[in-house]
């Protein structure tokens, strides 16, 4: 067994990002026979995973529970599953919005409760999970759970709850965000007389050799889009459109603020 699997991982839900993260994990090594996810439809996740469509009478020592369902149905869920959980159990949420104080008073018998903010691309190992939790959570949790995220990207531990919603809107929505810049590229592409279909495939292309690059630069992404501007050329009068009044910061911040402020509404319960 690879090393940061749990004894069983017990997922509740299976939905577009859950089923990103599990089939990564899979991929990587995880045991299918390790793995049971309550899914109320009963439709089957991956080969050799078991769907259930109740809750067990007990779960396995050493259960890492994942919750993945829909953030306003925790505390119908925590009413069946929270007796089944014992001192050994860990209780990892995906739950946009729920705080970690909500999910302790849900489920007070878990030993380690952690709150986690993947994206999409961790189905590809190149997503970013932002992790949470507090000085109640011994150091053995905190490894456990780093170790359960490891091949899905880069993970980074936020030290303040209050940070978790602005790291959301950044990394979580994140990649909405970019795709919705590559179809804008592509259809700008189109606008200026390139056949559209070209212009999609060029767009993405594009975008993905950039990111490659900046990923692997020694130097800022900015630094990088100076380097490609020459003086007087095509690059330099374009980033001098995006560039005017910081049109494109300001673009930027105000989206991720609207998503920073729909977060913070979420965890009130509006």
């Amino acid at each position: 067994m690879a090393t940061g699997w749990p004894a069983h991982l017990f997922l509740v839900g299976c939905g577009n990002m859950a089923g990103q993260m599990l089939h990564r994990w899979l991929a990587c090594g995880l045991d299918s026979d390790r793995v049971t996810i309550l899914r109320p439809s009963g439709r089957p996740v991956a080969d050799g995973v078991r769907v259930v469509t109740s809750y067990p009478d007990a779960l396995p020592q050493g259960t890492t529970v994942m919750l993945g369902m829909k953030p306003h149905q925790v505390a119908d869920a925590a009413a069946q599953l929270a007796p089944l959980c014992t001192t050994d159990t860990m209780i990892l949420s995906i739950l946009a919005g729920t705080t970690l104080a909500d999910l302790r008073a849900h489920f007070p018998s878990a030993r380690d409760i952690v709150r986690a903010m993947p994206n999409l691309p961790v189905g590809i190992g190149q997503g970013v999970v932002a992790l949470y939790t507090d000085d109640q959570a011994p150091s053995a949790g905190r490894a456990d759970a780093g170790a359960l995220m490891a091949p899905l990207g880069l993970c980074e531990w936020i030290a303040d709850e209050a940070l978790f919603n602005r790291v959301t809107a950044l990394s979580g929505c994140g990649p909405a965000f970019l795709f919705r810049f590559i179809d804008a590229l592509a259809r700008a592409g189109e606008a200026i007389g390139i056949p559209a279909e070209q212009a999609a495939r060029m767009a993405m292309a594009t975008v993905q050799g950039a990111a490659t690059m900046a990923a692997a630069a020694q130097v800022k992404p900015a630094t990088l889009a100076d380097q490609v501007a020459s003086p007087g050329g095509m690059t330099r009068e374009g980033l001098n459109v995006l560039d005017a009044d910081d049109r494109l910061l300001t673009l930027l911040t105000d989206t991720l603020e609207a998503a920073r402020d729909r977060g913070e509404a979420m965890a009130r319960g509006h």
